[in-house]
């Protein structure tokens, strides 16, 4: 059931769109990257949304300053009309904040991704990045108190680990406003955070309890939530009610995995551009086809795919000439040392391993860096094994995107450790995304899976997925703050 009609201020660090030039100079409209911004975007057709987000490129700082940092009207995808307001920062305050403490420190942290035993050292320019960060989310407050000044009805929506300490700012301004904050990558256990001196960890904590509802993909992080507030902030917990109580505020934490536009999917399978796509994708494979999907982000464990796969063709040498992999890679986050160095080391290894098994008309991997969502749409039609193998991953919209358009009865290979498991899992082949020899015999197995345990487990994930489709999360989002932000009764 479709939400009733509502005021909302969407917070996220990238927008819907972003602004650019053609060749003849003329501005473009795109859509904006990332997980977040894809599955909030059906939102604006269905509510009256104004969006507050960061200027991401330089024609979007532009567009900010013709409209004095203000609101202005755009259209979603559909022709529907939103708000949009961009948020100008100091330019070397927003890099740090981004790409120092955004990211790596922070994705690195909820990720399991520190080698503890050398980094992170918090030197001065970790400590001056936090109070950049401070500032870049104190700007994004005050762009949230001024639109709840006109529309003081509105609900308030922030989204992610950019924005972990703005709720609180807006709280102090407008202490009867319905807030909400959907984090949408791991949350660690309280062990976890101690990566962070004190007075971080404990500002991140309080930031979100200063939400009326705080919500995540899983059980499994809304649990760890629970502990590390209890732990870090001492706040009292009831686990059953799954709500918390801390600084005279009542906060509900909430579960509720992301899913998928299916209607898009569906639209996207069959488009011209797919299509295409599809066409030149059945040109070199073979018999049967491997495929991974991902960005060059080290927390999707791409080597260790690739070295599970190096280990199953060494066991297998039958496959030789039959079974190939297709990895499509989204470069990601290319100024940041720790990403342009995994990015290395995924070209290494890819050559290490053709370099042993490749032949003159087979060669085991192939490799594609480059954003193109028509070529991954028509890879996923095609694959035999979907291998989703992330070292952590808040969810991971690829094991449900991919199963949704499929038509080989491909099977999936998933990471205990991504969120999708929860709900995905048991029509999967399990892996540990450390266990190189499981991966590579998860990877014979579901080769050699009979046709009729396929197309069972196949079945079975694209029926789930239409059924808990984005529109059902959704709902279940703003439910949950109508729940907490109700008056009670007298």
């Amino acid at each position: 059931m479709e939400a009733p009609r509502r005021k909302l201020i969407v917070v996220s660090n990238r927008a819907p769109v972003s602004y650019g030039r053609d060749a003849d100079g003329e501005r473009l409209a795109r859509r904006g990257g990332g997980g977040p911004v894809t599955a909030l975007r059906p939102l604006v057709s269905r509510h009256d949304v104004t969006w507050i987000a960061s200027p991401m490129t330089d024609e979007d700082g532009v567009v900010a300053a013709e409209n004095g940092g203000a609101a202005f009207d755009e259209t979603g995808r559909d022709g529907a009309p939103y708000r949009l307001r961009l948020v100008a920062h100091d330019p070397g305050e927003f890099d740090r904040f981004y790409n120092v403490f955004a990211n790596p420190m922070l994705w690195f942290i909820q990720h399991h991704l520190w080698d503890l035993a050398h980094a992170p050292s918090h030197d001065p320019q970790l400590h001056e990045a936090w109070a950049y960060y401070a500032s870049v989310d104190e700007g994004f407050a005050r762009a949230v108190v001024e639109e709840l000044d006109e529309e003081p009805d509105a609900a308030v929506w922030f989204h992610d680990y950019h924005l972990y300490l703005a709720p609180r700012t807006v709280r102090r301004a407008r202490p009867r406003a319905a807030l909400a904050h959907f984090v949408h990558i791991p949350w660690p256990d309280a062990d976890g955070w101690t990566v962070l001196p004190e007075e971080m960890r404990r500002s991140i904590h309080e930031g979100l309890l200063s939400s009326d509802v705080v919500g995540f993909h899983t059980r499994r992080w809304r649990d760890n939530f629970l502990g590390s507030v209890r732990a870090i902030l001492g706040a009292a917990v009831d686990a059953d009610e799954c709500t918390v109580e801390s600084d005279g505020r009542r906060t509900l934490i909430t579960a509720h995995p992301i899913s998928v536009d299916v209607e898009e999917f569906d639209e996207l399978a069959t488009s011209p551009a797919v299509l295409a796509e599809g066409r030149n994708l059945e040109l070199p494979r073979r018999e049967r086809m491997i495929l991974r999907v991902d960005r060059t982000d080290p927390s999707k464990n791409i080597v260790r795919g690739f070295r599970a796969f190096e280990l199953y063709l060494e066991r297998h040498p039958e496959a030789h000439g039959h079974v190939g992999m297709l990895a499509l890679l989204d470069p990601s986050r290319q100024d940041i040392p720790q990403y342009a160095a995994y990015l290395d080391e995924i070209y290494a290894t890819v050559r290490d391993v053709n370099r042993r098994f490749a032949r003159s008309d087979w060669r085991p991997i192939t490799l594609e860096i480059r954003d193109d969502f028509p070529r991954s749409v028509a890879a996923y039609k095609q694959y035999d094994v979907l291998l989703v193998n992330a070292i952590f991953d808040g969810l991971n919209l690829v094991a449900k995107e991919a199963p949704l358009v499929n038509e080989r009865h491909g099977v999936l290979i998933l990471s205990e450790n991504t969120g999708a498991h929860e709900e995905l899992g048991q029509w999967a082949l399990t892996v540990n995304p450390f266990d190189i020899v499981g991966q590579a015999e998860a990877i014979h197995a579901a080769l050699e899976l009979p046709a009729p345990g396929r197309h069972a487990r196949a079945e079975a994930i694209g029926a789930q997925v239409r059924e808990h489709d984005l529109e059902a999360w959704l709902t279940a989002q703003l439910a949950d703050l109508d729940r907490v932000s109700a008056p009670a009764p007298s």
